[in-house]
């Protein structure tokens, strides 16, 4: 299936027949930053910077998978990734604005949408107006425990900030648009999903946050495989010690995970992988 279309194509959405019309409003003789909102802008400064940094931590899979932010100011419309580019290139204006009905409104590249990121992300930005951010990967570690039936194990203390992740059940590629709701009731208020035999899913009220949630959740899934490996018997905590502990993560017991962390991030990229502001 071709999941790729060019600045000048209509997206078809998944599940149905019927074609989205493209009003992409871009104008080529204007830069990016020109046509869009202060507020936007440092949207798609923040989005590009999380796709570097996605891989600059490994965390991709060649041009798939993806991020989307929630335009500023607006209730349906978001930013995600050109179909068709690595992670370690975005910058800001290569993010595409479309809204929850699929309509591509702002598009600068000569690639479309992944058909599949439209579907986990419009669901989620549809239903969570708590959520700003949304990722979604394929890791190695963050597959491998997805088919696994304990789930996420609480062995570590990075890993009991995810003692009341969500787990979602494998439906096949995430093409049909009647997934949407049983995706967003498997994850309801939290932070972090399990797509089982698939993937891994964060959200968060900002950039930051989101990728700090992805950043951590990825690490208790590489601690649970290399754990495992091990072929020894495995300590874990009381119960009780869990609950608590997974309680002091949650949001409104301890200070916004990601934020104080964010302009480190920055600088590095800034160091080692300079551009995405453009």
């Amino acid at each position: 299936m071709d999941q790729t279309q060019g600045a000048g194509a209509e997206m078809a959405v998944p599940g149905g027949d019927a074609k989205i019309a493209n009003r992409n409003a871009y104008d080529p003789s204007r830069s990016v930053k020109d046509q869009v909102s202060e507020a936007e802008w440092k949207a798609r400064v923040d989005l590009a910077a999380c796709y570097r940094l996605m891989a600059l931590y490994d965390m991709t899979e060649m041009i798939a998978n993806h991020i989307s932010s929630r335009v500023p100011g607006t209730e349906g419309e978001f930013l995600i990734n050109p179909y068709g580019m690595l992670y370690e290139e975005m910058t800001a204006s290569d993010m595409i604005k479309i809204d929850i009905d699929g309509n591509v409104l702002f598009n600068a590249t000569k690639f479309g949408v992944n058909k599949a990121g439209y579907v986990i992300h419009s669901a989620v930005h549809k239903v969570r107006h708590d959520v700003d951010c949304v990722i979604h990967t394929h890791t190695i570690a963050g597959m491998a425990v997805s088919a696994m039936k304990c789930g996420v194990l609480p062995i570590a203390q990075t890993s009991m900030r995810f003692g009341d992740i969500a787990y979602h059940d494998y439906e096949g590629v995430a093409l049909n648009m009647e997934e949407q709701e049983r995706l967003c009731a498997d994850l309801g208020e939290r932070e972090a999903m399990v797509l089982r035999n698939h993937g891994l899913l964060t959200v968060g009220p900002t950039v930051a946050e989101c990728f700090n949630n992805m950043w951590r959740l990825e690490r208790a899934c590489q601690i649970q495989i290399a754990a495992l490996s091990c072929n020894t018997e495995l300590s874990l905590p009381p119960k009780e010690v869990v609950d608590q502990t997974t309680h002091l993560y949650q949001r409104g017991t301890r200070r916004p995970f990601g934020l104080l962390e964010w302009p480190t991030m920055l600088r590095k990229l800034d160091r080692e992988n300079p551009g995405y502001d453009a």
